[in-house]
């Protein structure tokens, strides 16, 4: 028999935590509980979840830090949760490294689904290395590697969170190519829309701020339907 999957549940509100740990453990995964930011820390080390469920106000370490800690360490996939709806709350969360953003109150059947979709998505980077090709694009003056998770742009290394890299590396790889936001959340993220298609926006609008538009090159926006990497004829 495989062994369950492990969720880390870090949540002040006891009740809430206990109610997701419930629909979780229904579906078969095995789950932790943390109430604050200093626990969840030390839990992540000898708990060693597959997934993160991580809500943003805790006492102590707050969310933000807890989610900067566990990425100098781990790319275990990290869901934030958060009663702050406000797109500089989520670009914070998501540029950090999280890997999804869910407001309270929310459907615990859909945060369960996007719990599944994200597991799916995610292969741990060791695995990517071992299994995968040599998965790199090249553009002038730019670099996208997937078997290190590196890109380079100008002769230099950007730091990027997992999800933008995943996504320039999918349209950059398809260059011309027009997808729909739909169609990027379930390429990047693995789950149809079932969401908010904001979640691609804000992923874009951070890459932008990294990558200037180039010459030969460009994150253009097709207006009412998605996104492509526009590259020069």
């Amino acid at each position: 028999m495989a062994a369950k999957q492990k969720i880390l549940i870090v949540d002040d509100d006891n009740n809430i935590a206990e109610l997701v740990s419930l629909y979780l453990v229904k579906e078969c995964f095995e789950t932790r509980i943390c109430n604050d930011g200093e626990s969840a820390i030390n839990t992540f080390d000898t708990f060693e979840p597959n997934l993160v469920l991580l809500d943003l106000m805790l006492p102590g370490i707050d969310g933000y830090q807890v989610c900067r800690e566990i990425r100098t360490k781990s790319q275990v996939p990290i869901i934030m949760l958060s009663a702050k709806g406000e797109v500089f709350d989520k670009v914070l969360g998501l540029e950090m490294g999280a890997d999804d953003y869910m407001e309270k109150p929310f459907d615990s059947k859909e945060l369960v689904a996007r719990v599944k979709a994200v597991l799916r998505r995610y292969k741990p980077q060791v695995q990517e290395v071992q299994e995968s090709d040599d998965k790199v694009v090249r553009y002038p003056d730019l670099e996208i590697n997937m078997t290190n998770y590196s890109v380079t742009y100008m002769g230099e290394r950007v730091d990027m969170p997992p999800k933008e890299l995943e996504l320039l590396y999918f349209l950059a790889a398809s260059p011309n190519h027009v997808f729909t936001r739909e169609q990027l959340l379930d390429q990047i993220w693995g789950y149809e829309y079932i969401g908010d298609t904001r979640t691609v926006d804000v992923h874009i609008k951070r890459l932008r701020e990294k990558l200037s538009d180039h010459e030969k090159w460009r994150l253009a926006t097709i207006w009412g339907i998605g996104y492509k990497f526009e590259v020069q004829q």
